[in-house]
């Protein structure tokens, strides 16, 4: 049985969550303030986290911080703020996913559920990955496909490998683009999107209905195994 932090301060929405979680038989804690979230997570570490930001006592962003420098779970942002510049500063901080308010109950616990396996599993990088009929061997620096070796330029590398590095999870494309270009570069959004298309024609099955090189429309890129 999984166990649960819920922070958050509507007790309405607190009280909700508290039944569909025991519906599904996961064991829930409960905090309305961010104190007793980093209080309640020290004493009795739970599975993941479902974190509201708007919090009386402290910014969320904050309780993020302070949640990540002790626990490795999963965070999962449930807030009204909708803005790309909240999720990025969320994602940043170590959410590890975001939802808007107001949500469906059924994506959020497929959400839980997504990022549970994730945690379960080992999320060392790769030395070999598969991209559709493609297989990647990170060591080597080769993708080889039904037609044999397909060539990617040295760009292509270093995007391909900081997604591999995370398999399943999401990479803020700031963070790709730290990586790969450098701090000063940023904000050079339009680099990626047209790299992240060239690794889609040379890898995916159907670059148009990516399945391996997903995108988080205004955040980042994730590798899904």
């Amino acid at each position: 049985m999984s166990h649960i932090l819920v922070v958050e301060d509507e007790p309405g929405l607190l009280r909700a969550l508290r039944i569909n979680f025991h519906a599904r038989r996961y064991s829930v804690l409960t905090a309305s303030t961010g104190q007793q979230a980093l209080d309640s997570a020290s004493q009795d570490a739970p599975d993941a986290v479902l974190l509201d930001l708007g919090l009386p006592d402290f910014d969320g962003i904050d309780v993020i911080r302070g949640l990540r420098s002790a626990l490795a779970v999963p965070i999962i942002v449930l807030s009204g703020r909708s803005g790309l510049q909240e999720k990025i500063r969320a994602l940043d901080a170590g959410a590890d996913d975001y939802l808007t308010k107001p949500f469906e109950v059924d994506e959020l616990f497929a959400r839980l559920r997504a990022a549970l396996r994730r945690a379960a599993t080992d999320t060392s990088p790769l030395e070999t990955a598969r991209i559709g009929d493609h297989t990647v061997d990170v060591a080597a620096g080769t993708v080889t496909g039904p037609d044999g070796v397909v060539r990617l330029t040295p760009t292509e590398w270093q995007i391909l490998k900081v997604l591999l590095a995370a398999p399943g999870h999401l990479v803020p494309g700031r963070e790709i683009l730290r990586q790969v270009w450098g701090p000063e570069q940023q904000h050079r959004t339009n680099y990626l999107r047209v790299y992240i298309a060239g690794l889609r024609r040379k890898l995916e099955p159907d670059p148009s209905r990516p399945r391996h090189l997903i995108t988080e429309p205004g955040i980042g890129y994730r590798y899904q195994p």
